[in-house]
């Protein structure tokens, strides 16, 4: 009878095996990309189309008449305040009137036209 014998050098064991890593193409890159942007693109697409119809049409607002007062030569905003609201503060009225009309510093050029808050006019 013969016999056969294997060395055990010949048989690879399992776990020696070289492992593989995944490896992505430039092209397999891009479809990743891609699927990944796609609720990004849908989320600004939504915005933009539902954003656009906030518009202020001003339709259920009443109608405000605005008192004027031109600025003559001499004028300051304490003189102009104590003539519109006599009985007021000035220093109210000067601040109601700088913030309604953005005056900053106070400063007045000779013409121009000032608008006079609702509450100070007769």
């Amino acid at each position: 009878m013969s016999s056969i014998g294997f060395s055990t050098a010949a048989v690879i064991p399992a776990s020696t095996r070289p492992t593989t890593r995944l490896r992505l193409t430039t092209r397999g890159r891009a479809v990743l990309l891609g699927f990944a942007s796609v609720p990004l693109a849908i989320g600004i697409a939504f915005a933009a189309l539902s954003g656009g119809s906030a518009i202020a049409s001003g339709a259920d607002t009443a109608a405000v008449s605005v008192e004027t007062v031109t600025v003559m030569p001499g004028d300051t905003l304490w003189s102009i305040a104590t003539g519109v609201a006599p009985g007021a503060d000035p220093r109210d009225v000067i601040g109601e009137i700088s913030r309604m009309n953005l005056l900053r510093g106070g400063e007045l050029q000779i013409g121009q036209t000032l608008a006079i808050p609702a509450q100070y006019v007769d």
